[in-house]
């Protein structure tokens, strides 16, 4: 069976954010997969670096407005849009006042990581599932990239399970050789909890939350792994292979785009 309809969950995307090799994937992964005939989305957080007025970037009203509430907290939800006329592709953007405005992506210009990046990874989440709600699609296999999409996997499995948008989706994980240093809150799996996320979900999941750690959550609930990095942790690549999971070593770059869209194909049809 052949997968048609590709969510692309990226952490950054170029010409958004400057090149790196999530960004370029970002941009022409989606753009080869549109070529090959299939509906593609593509879902990046609006990061404070973003230039909102040389992108282009406008606010959708239909689909932004919902307050998301993390740690009893409510936290609007703003969707935003920028096109990239050349690819015939809309990118469509996560935003909020308190996690992204002003803010760059996992550390300040100093290079001191951000206290309530846990929080930021669950309210980018949560909200591109939302939004995907909204815009009633049903993608049948989500590619995500980055430590701000690792979330997904499980939120996908555990909480929105039964909603028809992803009932029946796969889920492609990528992993880079950036991570981050810090180690999230003690607090952060009281924060997950939410919908019909269950205790025995999270039970899982060792703290101190570091970032081997978060990966390792994303590859339990993934139904993929693509190596994305020369460096990637050999602890993380066993530690998929000792579940079973499909793992794709990394293409050479000549064949990535092909590569990538026939792992999506042989994902789709596992049982």
């Amino acid at each position: 069976m052949k997968a048609n309809r590709i969510l692309f969950i990226t952490q950054e995307i170029t010409p958004f954010v400057p090149e790196s090799t999530i960004s370029n994937i970002g941009r022409y992964l989606p753009q080869a997969t549109q070529d090959q005939g299939k509906e593609i989305r593509i879902f990046t957080p609006k990061w404070g670096i973003i230039n909102e007025r040389r992108n282009q970037l406008h606010e959708v009203i239909r689909l932004s407005g919902m307050n998301l509430i993390i740690d009893d907290t409510d936290h609007p939800l703003i969707i935003k849009v920028a096109s990239l006329q050349a690819a015939r592709m809309q990118v469509y953007f996560i935003d909020n006042d308190d996690y992204f405005h002003n803010r760059a992506m996992t550390a300040d210009e100093n290079g001191n990581e951000y206290s309530d990046n846990d929080e930021r990874a669950i309210f980018f989440a949560r909200g591109v599932l939302e939004t995907v709600k909204k815009l009633r699609w049903c993608p049948e296999v989500i590619h995500c990239h980055g430590w701000i999409s690792a979330l997904l996997p499980l939120f996908v499995k555990k909480a929105y399970n039964e909603e028809p948008s992803f009932r029946d989706s796969k889920i492609v994980i990528s992993l880079y050789d950036d991570n981050f240093e810090s180690q999230f809150p003690e607090n952060f799996k009281q924060k997950l909890l939410h919908k019909e996320m269950q205790e025995e979900a999270i039970s899982s999941i060792e703290t101190p939350v570091t970032y081997n750690e978060l990966a390792k959550l994303a590859i339990r609930y993934c139904d993929g792994i693509i190596i994305n990095g020369d460096n990637v942790s050999p602890e993380l690549v066993e530690y998929a292979k000792s579940l079973g999971k499909p793992v794709l070593p990394k293409p050479a770059d000549e064949e990535y785009n092909n590569a990538c869209n026939d792992f999506y194909d042989t994902v789709f049809s596992q049982e």
